[in-house]
């Protein structure tokens, strides 16, 4: 929104706007005075001739306001804001030139060399030369703050690519010797149901690299052909029970976001006949995808956990949905909590 007031602030109907207020600012003092100046001529002619010039003084303020901001606004760098400040002088000490050269035409020149008159010129070069920094600031900070928010994006976007990418090694090869065993074991059904969704995994890889957010629904889908991979890799000792409800589906999520979950559950467990891995995965009453697990720790890292793919998601569910996940690891079970 403040992005939008600014480029708004740039055109000309705003900025006529504001002069036109300003004016009003700076020729106050005569506005104070104008009824007693009024008060002391008795001709008709002289009433509004005193009014015209009035008029005229204000609108020549206006027209020099407009000028200076219009120029002040286009030079949106502080780094030049000394140039920018002498080109305002110039223009305010060239317009004051021409004030007295046509209040002398005019035979108005009365004014011409008072300290209020000077004062009114001095406050209308310090106000447009303070706008003017002031914008020049705020250029700037707008354009570090998407510098920075490219960089995030830039980062996150890595951040998944390399994510994606942890399908490809040691799952591609554990898949085909999967594959390879149902096809010695001649199931011809479960391989080609086996082929769909191993392509499904990889054509929502390819496509979905350079999302950030997505549905749910699409995340789950993705989780049903993953974990159909791994159910029939661990022999029936892998299973997931999901249960979402329908209305809960159009929610937003980072992509990817059930992937490390599952790796996850796979790399740091033991998942055999004697320890069998059931996966809970529902929607909890703070609209909070839950996702969980009892531990079976493996005998080669007892204790030991992988972080990164965790932290990994904790940066971007707070880059991309600024809400942070929860994690909990207690009695037995590990649960990990995404705000949807």
């Amino acid at each position: 929104m403040i992005k939008k007031w600014f480029n708004k602030l740039r055109s000309d109907k705003i900025l006529i706007i504001i002069s036109l207020v300003a004016g009003v600012f700076i020729v106050y003092p005569r506005i104070i005075g104008l009824s007693a100046e009024l008060s002391r001529l008795s001709m008709q002619s002289e009433i509004v001739e005193h009014l015209s010039f009035f008029v005229y003084r204000y609108l020549f303020f206006c027209l020099l306001m407009w000028i200076l901001l219009t120029v002040n606004v286009r030079e949106r760098s502080s780094r030049f804001f000394p140039t920018g400040l002498l080109k305002t002088a110039f223009i305010t000490a060239v317009a004051y030139g021409m004030y007295v050269m046509i209040s002398r035409l005019i035979s108005k020149h009365v004014d011409c060399f008072t300290g209020l008159l000077l004062f009114q010129f001095v406050v209308t070069f310090l106000l447009c030369a303070f706008t003017g920094y002031v914008l020049s600031l705020y250029a700037e900070q707008r354009e570090r703050e998407m510098e920075i928010e490219q960089l995030k994006t830039e980062n996150l976007q890595s951040r998944c690519e390399a994510l994606a990418s942890q399908i490809n090694p040691h799952f591609f090869f554990n898949s085909l010797n999967s594959l390879s065993a149902l096809v010695r074991c001649n199931k011809k059904e479960q391989t080609l149901e086996y082929i769909n969704k191993l392509s499904d995994v990889f054509r929502y890889s390819l496509q979905s690299d350079k999302k950030g957010l997505v549905e749910l629904r699409e995340e789950l889908d993705f989780l049903d052909s993953f974990r159909y991979l791994q159910e029939i890799r661990y022999a029936d000792n892998l299973r997931f029970d999901i249960n979402i409800p329908e209305s809960k589906k159009n929610r937003l999520i980072p992509v990817f976001s059930l992937l490390p979950l599952t790796g996850n559950i796979v790399k740091h467990n033991m998942i055999d006949s004697e320890n069998p891995m059931n996966v809970s995965v529902f929607v909890n009453d703070r609209d909070e995808l839950v996702f969980s697990n009892p531990v079976h720790h493996k005998l080669d890292n007892m204790g030991e956990r992988n972080g990164l793919g965790l932290s990994n998601l904790a940066d971007r569910f707070e880059l991309l949905l600024n809400k942070k996940i929860r994690i909990e690891d207690k009695d037995g079970v590990f649960t990990v909590f995404l705000p949807l």
